[in-house]
């Protein structure tokens, strides 16, 4: 009998090329590989790119649809509709009371044109009316409903003052609404956040691009489905995690920069990237993420200049990258980017024949109208072409080998950069280091940037690399802040293979001054609430709970499987295993180091170092859950364990001047890792503790890590 197999299958679209990974859901090896160009002209958009590079991945590796148990694909749609103004004119129907808070209410809700790129020419454009809910009817409702499609709205918006408390006016606007066929996004279902403004500006993103993604929702999944695809179709979200295509099609807003999302996801779960600084060197661009004991650093999301309430990944895009080309005046190179060779319709001179490249000569041309003129081209005596790019750099230094996806033709390289290196007065390989120093310094500002933000500790930085272009990036990059490096085996598909990986993921966020107990356990039982309505299957779904004492923001991060897959994605490691993986992480010999706790889910090292304690804890899947500089463990009970959080909790306070840095504690409980670091008073400390520890034994084994707070 022929064990039947099960396959995870992620697709991404990128700008150039939409590429589908099967992984076995068991042994997590790649079994099949499709690449397709990105469909942009196609009738059907994206989805046709997504379809095909799905049944090439399929059918050339005989992979039967009853094979797979979960499909996924990142999206373009909602970022390429608003970069583009492929947007629907939207309506904004505000509700509140009357008098001067009824003044202040018309305001806030009453968001201006949403400009969508520099030059302003893409906007959604709005239309607003208010409602006083003392005049509220359904009548009243379907009128103001005819005056704003009058004036051109095709889709509207309900935004309710304290509508994150009660919005029923907002879910009747929105019944209304549908029984004539028109789509409203009801500000309450976005986000649950205050703050009327940010509210009814995110509704508006999103209600803006529903019809754009309404079509490629639809055409996607009909296609899947006649593909034999017995799984729900799920929809990779900016935030890192996937969600049920039903709950795209109310929240497609969500699905901003999954593309950059889906490969620090890759990252994280295919390389086990516990604490690291990710970027994706493409063709043009290079996407910088942060991802810290675990878990990818979130942002709230910017869209025309203004902060929304969408959390995704916080990934920062540099503008350099493999194709970026050169500019320079007639002493220096002036800049590596942002223009690419891509873009310039230009071949690069790596990846051009050497017999191509005859009596080169150097022009400055202007790639498109408004850059600047000084990009350097090389030209040969029969007028053809070729760009002198990063990767063209990388190969002239040998510093790529063979099996390198950026490897290219290091006589080519040579012969384009010579008449430059003439005029320049430099050597080749002078210019082509100057190249990747300037290069390399763009994208070390954004990863200082990101480290300082996220409290990144220096020496705890590993940078690793995905995308075609990082082989010609990172290593330099690297050498010269003096950090370890990693490419990702396969990196040319990093951002699939985090597609195929992403678990389901929902947040709830709520502004609670002085939350109780009951605050806390409702918003997490909403958060878990939601993650089912994505998709995820309830006995799966782990709870973070993370408190802003300074903005009184509870915030509840909802993870879980989807109901047909529920294995562990990766294999775990015994203790020789992990000691070796923290002793990498400590710089230290294996033998250097302690096991100071440990259960039956975690290992806790320590080492004396520069009479700090460090501490790494690793959990049996290989992941560094918590890495701090100066900390201890304590193993304990359930029943035992606020007893020691409050004893850490004054051993490890650090005195400044007048000020108390309170410990950050972590909470090591069955195989989750509980981050409470921020709280400022032990009450609050002891509330978010309590709703995992009421749930669990006295007599349950759990490891309590306390680090000084020394930033």
């Amino acid at each position: 009998m022929i064990e039947e197999r099960k396959v995870r299958v992620g697709i991404d679209v990128g700008g150039t090329h939409t590429k589908a990974v099967a992984i076995d859901n068991e042994t997590h090896e790649i079994v099949g590989i499709g690449s397709v160009k990105t469909t942009h002209d196609d009738e059907l958009g994206v989805s046709a790119g997504v379809v095909e590079a799905f049944r090439k991945c399929l059918n050339e590796n005989n992979i039967s649809p009853d094979d797979v148990i979960f499909i996924a694909h990142s999206t373009t749609q909602a970022t390429n509709a608003l970069l583009e103004g492929d947007v629907a004119v939207t309506g904004i129907i505000g509700m509140g009371k009357g008098g001067f808070e009824g003044l202040l209410a018309r305001k806030q809700s009453n968001i201006a044109d949403i400009t969508l790129d520099d030059s302003g020419v893409h906007k959604i454009k709005t239309h607003h009316r208010y409602l006083k809910l003392k005049d509220y009817s359904r009548e009243k409702v379907e009128e103001t409903i005819n005056e704003l499609q009058k004036e051109g709205a095709t889709v509207l918006v309900a935004s309710e003052v304290f509508g994150v408390d009660n919005n029923k006016e907002e879910m009747e606007v929105q019944a209304i609404g549908k029984a004539r066929g028109i789509e409203v996004s009801a500000a309450s279902d976005i986000s649950k956040m205050y703050g009327l403004t940010r509210r009814t500006r995110t509704a508006t993103i999103n209600a803006s691009i529903l019809p754009k993604m309404f079509e490629t929702a639809d055409s996607t999944e009909s296609s899947v489905k006649k593909a034999g695809i017995n799984v729900p179709l799920m929809i990779m979200r900016g935030d890192g995690g996937v969600m049920d295509i039903n709950e795209m099609r109310k929240r497609p807003v969500m699905t901003m920069l999954s593309g950059p999302a889906a490969s620090t996801t890759g990252a994280l779960m295919y390389l086990k990237a516990s604490n690291a600084i990710f970027f994706e060197v493409g063709g043009t661009s290079t996407d910088i993420g942060v991802i810290k004991n675990g878990r990818p650093m979130v942002d709230y999301a910017v869209v025309g200049g203004h902060k929304t309430l969408i959390s995704s990944l916080d990934v920062h895009v540099s503008g350099v990258a493999g194709g970026s080309m050169v500019r320079a005046d007639l002493k220096s190179i002036v800049k590596a980017g942002p223009r690419s060779a891509h873009i310039a319709k230009l071949p690069y001179a790596a990846f051009t024949p050497p017999e191509e490249i005859i009596n080169p000569k150097v022009v400055r041309i202007q790639p498109l109208e408004g850059d600047p003129s000084d990009y350097i081209a090389i030209e040969s005596e029969d007028g053809s072409r070729v760009a002198i790019t990063v990767t063209c750099a990388a190969n002239a230094l040998k510093i790529l080998s063979e099996e390198d996806y950026s490897y290219g033709n290091y006589e080519s390289c040579v012969k384009a950069i010579e008449p430059l290196a003439k005029e320049l007065g430099k050597t080749v390989e002078q210019v082509a280091t100057d190249i990747l120093e300037n290069a390399s310094d763009t994208v070390i500002k954004v990863i200082e940037e990101l480290a300082l933000k996220h409290k990144v500790e220096r020496d705890q930085i590993q940078l690793v690399g995905g995308g075609g272009g990082a082989t010609s990036l990172l290593p330099f990059t690297a050498k010269k802040m003096n950090l370890n490096y990693q490419i990702a085996e396969h990196a040319e598909v990093i951002s699939s293979i985090g597609v195929a990986l992403a678990m389901v993921r929902d947040v709830v966020e709520r502004v609670v001054p002085n939350p109780t107990a009951d605050d806390i356990a409702q918003i997490r039982a909403e958060a878990v609430d939601s993650a089912v309505k994505s998709g995820a299957s309830p006995e799966t779904i782990e709870v973070q709970i993370e408190i802003d004492s300074q903005t009184n923001q509870i915030r509840a991060i909802a993870l879980g499987s989807t109901e047909m897959q529920t294995t562990d994605l990766t294999k775990e490691v015994d203790e020789e295993e992990a000691r070796q993986i923290a002793a990498e992480s400590l710089k230290a010999n294996p033998f250097e180091i302690n096991i100071v706790a440990q259960n039956d889910s975690f290992f806790v090292f320590g080492l004396e170092k520069e009479a700090k304690n460090q501490i790494r804890v690793v959990d049996k899947k290989g992941f560094i859950k918590v890495q701090r500089s100066d900390g201890t463990a304590v193993t304990t009970t359930t029943a035992g364990a606020r007893n020691i959080a409050d004893k850490l909790w004054e051993e490890l306070a650090v005195y400044k001047s007048d000020i108390k840095l309170t410990p950050d504690i972590y909470l090591c409980l069955g195989g989750k890792v509980m981050d409470y670091t921020g709280m400022l008073d032990l009450n609050q400390l002891h509330m978010v503790m309590d709703t995992e520890l009421m749930i669990r034994s006295s007599a349950d084994q759990v490891i309590l890590i306390g680090a000084k707070n020394n930033l």
